[in-house]
């Protein structure tokens, strides 16, 4: 079991290794994030419409 002490030294140092992102890249993928969400919601939104439309029609017809 490693102690609490050796542990966070240890987290300290992996994450002076990390290379961070720019401020600049964290706002251009996030805002790559917020526009595919959004694409992809809207395609998953009008697939659902389409198709609880399609079911509708089959069922009032029958």
């Amino acid at each position: 079991m490693v102690k609490p002490a050796t542990f966070v030294r240890e987290v300290v140092t992996e994450l002076q290794k990390v290379s961070w992102p720019s401020r600049q890249q964290t706002w251009e993928m996030t805002a790559l994030v917020v526009i595919v969400s959004l694409v992809v919601g809207a395609y998953v939104g009008t697939l659902d419409f389409v198709f609880q439309r399609l079911i509708t029609l089959l069922i009032t017809q029958v």
